[in-house]
């Protein structure tokens, strides 16, 4: 009888020390992983590939980077969702960014130029299927002081509300500069 109440006590034994491994493991793993998607949430990460740097050099003349606040906005407080689960998928989709790099595609001005189109494309539909979420982290119509803005953009922001815009219908460049439309998309305007 002592046999089996002996076994019993290491197989316990055993169940917990597993047990503590693998929270342990957990924490470990959940530690790094925080760790990872803050690094890779930082504009040195952002701006460290070759790619990146024609973007940044706008974005330093925007009043994104420098102004009167002291507030800046970096590459992750607009490419990011603050929300988990969305942070995730644009972390996993952000694998397309490092592809490019990898191949080159728009390791010069002139080739990043003959893409920024459809870059920047992509990402004002991303703004407007998410309505422009990441700018709302900052900008919000109800905190508004429209009394301060400007005529024209106190009209055009209550205006927007009603018409239900978001900010990226009306403030595309607001941070890189805005692409010409390639001709063969205006031709398609009817």
């Amino acid at each position: 009888m002592t046999g089996s109440s002996n076994g019993g006590n290491t197989s316990r034994k055993k169940f917990i020390v597993i047990l503590v491994l693998v929270f342990s493991a957990g924490i470990l793993f959940t530690g790094l992983f925080n760790i990872g998607l803050s690094s890779t949430n930082e504009m040195e990460f952002c701006t460290s590939c070759h790619s990146m740097k024609v973007n940044f050099e706008e974005y330093k003349e925007t009043v994104h980077y420098l102004n009167t606040s002291g507030v800046r906005a970096t590459c992750s407080d607009c490419h990011v969702p603050k929300e988990f689960g969305p942070k995730i998928v644009a972390k996993v989709l952000a694998y397309k960014d490092v592809v490019h790099e990898i191949l080159g595609t728009i390791d010069t001005k002139e080739k990043y130029e003959a893409h920024r189109w459809n870059m920047a494309s992509r990402v004002w539909a991303k703004m407007k299927a998410t309505d422009s979420r990441e700018c709302r982290s900052c900008h919000n119509f109800n905190q508004m002081d429209l009394s301060t803005q400007s005529r024209m953009a106190r009209k055009r922001h209550s205006g927007a509300v009603d018409e239900g815009l978001t900010c990226i219908d009306c403030h595309k460049g607001i941070a890189h500069m805005e692409p010409d439309e390639p001709e063969e998309n205006t031709d398609n305007k009817g």
